[in-house]
């Protein structure tokens, strides 16, 4: 088949257009659920932090990677089907981070910190069902620690 000079290069940026939008949805951030988490801190008022809910394998491997920014307030939770020793690195992510490993009753074990593009994994002691991650330093800014509560529930 025989295109006019002219069609075919309609044609050409037609299709160089359709691969360009291919390309940046695929760049584009993911639209994840969102939920208000409330944590119980001894002998304290609650505090609340606004997450994105990552419950698919797909959504758990992408996490908060190539993000430019994640505010005070807010983070990412990652669910699991079950308990189970959980690993997190860095890459592709520059945000330092620090991240709460969760049993399932809604316990933090322990609180890690993450720094920016390190590959080395960060693993629970235990076996947990969750992790949240928030910027860097918030647990302790805002007093949570080891011990506190998630209400876990409704997730």
């Amino acid at each position: 088949m025989n295109f006019s000079p002219g069609l075919s290069r309609r044609l050409q940026g037609f299709l160089l257009l359709i691969t360009l939008n291919a390309g940046f949805a695929a760049c584009a951030p993911q639209k994840l659920e969102t939920a208000v988490l409330s944590i119980e801190r001894a002998g304290l008022s609650p505090v609340e932090i606004t997450v994105e809910v990552a419950r698919t394998e797909e959504e758990r491997a992408k996490g908060l990677m190539h993000r430019k920014e994640l505010p005070d307030g807010k983070g990412m939770i990652f669910i699991f089907d079950r308990d189970q020793q959980l690993s997190f690195w860095m890459k592709n992510t520059v945000i330092p981070l620090s991240i709460a490993f969760i049993a399932s009753d809604g316990r933090i074990i322990e609180i890690k910190d993450m720094q920016p593009l390190d590959l080395n994994s960060v693993k629970s002691s235990r076996s947990v069902r969750y992790a949240l991650e928030t910027p860097q330093g918030w647990f302790g800014q805002t007093g949570i620690k080891p011990g506190d509560m998630v209400k876990v529930d409704h997730l």
